[in-house]
């Protein structure tokens, strides 16, 4: 079944852009962190750079998954896609110049970035869902989400190393090119399928806020969810990464590099392992025990000050995010009918993806008062502590069966 799906032209053609977008997308994000760490030295204007990325995050992810509804996906990627590429080269150019301004561009970029991501996210997700047919969602799922979070790991790791050998400026160069091979990518082997049928007669509003009051219906929707947002807002290791590696394990960026690839090793463990074996009978289960040992792993990372402990610590916090990136994925899948699929995803990248740059503010915020060390064993402890008040708030995705899930859309309210 896999050989199969790997042997569609559509398909492959899909998952290579897709995770190579993904991975300069992700890079970009940390290696701005890192720029601004190294021109500022305060852990104060890392939270506001996420601060900087979220607000067009969430001012502007609900109107972007109401236009992935309306418009034809796969241009809207193509477009999105181009334009990262060409905020990328600009940094490169701007960077090579050495100009004056250069933190206020960082910013800048960080904006734009997040503002087309706002719009990239939801058609891609749609995109998605018409390259890759129902019946082989349990097959074809594993493999993009697995890819896509390795990538989302390894873009920083690249990155990192890249930076270390030949600076910021070809390293956001080499980032350019490779978001310019996810467009061709996708414009060379995904055909152009039909734009989602359009509701005549209803405001932009009313249709955001008919995806809004599905999720929220939905027991099974709000509760990966929340426990995705939780972890994220709270126990995200990796705003605060620069700092702990710079400041308290004194191993600059070639370390600062390591560390994020322990973070990679563990999802690709998981990656190897989801696309053979998907746990999909006790998913819900699995989904609250893994991000448990998630904010366990976290708590670890914030109180050691140990290379090679810091290390196990991200490389089992990697292993927990790649199989809990799996099952949500699966779950936003199977729950998400074709004609609010932009929609659902914007909601989902208001819980989720916001929640990565209002995390990283957060955290810079809260370690610039007690340290980022006991910033993130404070989110750990709150990630659990939100563990098992979904645990019994939410049922029906604690019992979740996938396999079941996977014939029927899950249509449960809570």
């Amino acid at each position: 079944m896999i050989i199969q799906l790997l042997r569609n032209v559509e398909f492959r053609s899909f998952l290579a852009g897709n995770t190579i977008s993904r991975l300069c997308a992700s890079g970009l994000t940390v290696l701005l962190g890192l720029q601004v760490y190294e021109l500022t030295r305060d852990p104060f204007y890392l939270g506001l750079l996420g601060l900087t990325a979220a607000v067009p995050g969430i001012s502007l992810v609900l109107y972007g998954g109401d236009v992935a509804d309306r418009h034809n996906r796969r241009a809207l990627v193509l477009i999105t896609l181009s334009l990262l590429a060409a905020l990328a080269a600009t940094l490169a150019v701007i960077t090579l110049l050495e100009a004056a301004a250069l933190l206020p561009v960082i910013y800048a970029v960080s904006f734009l970035t997040a503002a087309i991501r706002a719009f990239e996210d939801p058609a891609s997700f749609g995109l998605e869902a018409q390259v890759l047919p129902r019946h082989m969602v349990l097959r074809g799922v594993p493999i993009l989400a697995s890819a896509g979070r390795v990538a989302e790991v390894t873009g920083p790791v690249a990155g990192g190393f890249a930076w270390a050998a030949f600076g910021p400026a070809a390293t956001y160069g080499i980032i350019a090119a490779l978001f310019a091979v996810s467009v061709l990518s996708i414009f060379a082997g995904v055909k152009s399928h039909p734009s989602p049928p359009r509701t005549s007669g209803v405001s932009a509003f009313r249709r955001i806020a008919e995806g809004v009051r599905y999720v929220f219906a939905n027991q099974v929707l709000v509760g990966s969810m929340t426990l995705d947002l939780f972890a994220v807002f709270f126990a995200g290791a990796n705003a605060l990464l620069p700092a702990i590696a710079t400041d308290i394990l004194h191993v600059g960026p070639t370390g600062f590099g390591v560390l994020r690839s322990a973070s990679a090793a563990g999802a690709l463990v998981a990656a190897l392992a989801a696309t053979h074996f998907l746990p999909a009978r006790h998913a819900g289960l699995l989904l609250h025990t893994i991000i448990a040992l998630f904010g366990l792993s976290v708590i670890v990372f914030g109180l050691s000050h140990a290379f090679y402990l810091s290390l196990a610590a991200l490389f089992i916090a990697g292993i927990c995010d790649g199989v809990s990136m799996v099952i949500r994925h699966a779950i936003l899948r199977l729950a998400s009918p074709e004609a609010m699929r932009g929609r659902i995803a914007a909601v989902k990248s208001v819980f989720v993806g916001s929640s990565n740059e209002l995390g990283a503010f957060q955290s810079g915020m809260v370690a610039s008062v007690i340290g980022p060390s006991a910033t993130l064993y404070l989110g750990g402890a709150v990630t659990l502590f939100v563990v098992g008040v979904v645990a019994l708030r939410a049922p029906l995705l604690r019992k979740l069966n996938l396999e079941a899930a996977a014939k029927p859309v899950i249509t449960e309210v809570a």
